[in-house]
């Protein structure tokens, strides 16, 4: 898998992509991630990327121009399964949604910033719009960085135990069960002994039971 990302801001990316298990991903070439500035993209002599809204109000909007000469130069290098534009109005962002992604060859996000982008680029050129929650950030950065995680953990060979992607919360609609670990016992308080029982069936209804009961308490729309 490839993405690439368009933002204004390249430097709030580099952090998310140089630890841990995204790091690791990269380093295996199971995904490349590259980080495009706008501003290379920009007007004139100072760069220019954004600018006052037709028709007047409070903040400025980025520009048509950059955002285009970007996506074409990219798009002519290679053809993009999905053109994903991070906005607040977008569809709420889920694992199913993530699942669906990681079978994409190549994605480009569009991280917004400002007031957000002319809307005659999302008439353009974006397939999805993504939203991450029913709030708003500074910019689109954050927010993509949360979408490449949730998509590149699930890439065939990222995790080490490739059936852990496949228990975790929202894949079947329930949130995952309780988890513990060593010790058995801290300060009078063990583990549920079914799960230092050896019985590996009685374990796995176990742990179904839980998640259905956590989500019935917590999120029961998911058993809607």
């Amino acid at each position: 898998m490839r993405i690439d990302i368009i933002t204004a801001l390249p430097k709030l990316l580099e952090s998310p992509f140089s630890d841990s298990i995204l790091q690791r991903a990269i380093d295996r070439k199971l995904v490349e991630v590259h980080l495009h500035n706008l501003r290379d993209y920009g007007i004139g002599k100072h760069k220019q990327i954004d600018d006052y809204q037709f028709g007047g109000g409070a903040g400025m909007v980025m520009m048509l121009e950059p955002i285009h000469r970007c996506i074409e130069k990219l798009q002519k290098e290679r053809t993009y399964d999905e053109i994903i534009y991070m906005t607040p109005d977008g569809s709420r962002f889920d694992q199913k949604t993530a699942n669906a992604l990681s079978l994409k060859g190549n994605i480009m996000i569009l991280c917004g910033h400002y007031k957000g982008i002319d809307q005659r680029a999302r008439d353009l050129w974006i397939t999805r719009e993504i939203s991450i929650g029913d709030y708003v950030l500074s910019g689109g950065e954050l927010a993509a960085a949360v979408v490449c995680d949730a998509v590149i953990r699930l890439l065939p060979g990222v995790l080490n135990d490739e059936t852990s992607a496949l228990t975790d919360s929202f894949q079947d609609n329930l949130l995952a069960p309780p988890v513990y670990t060593r010790p058995s016992e801290y300060e009078g308080i063990t583990v549920p002994s079914v799960l230092t029982s050896g019985n590996f069936a009685a374990i796995e209804a176990w742990r179904e039971d839980q998640a259905i009961k956590r989500t019935k308490e917590r999120r029961p729309d998911l058993l809607e």
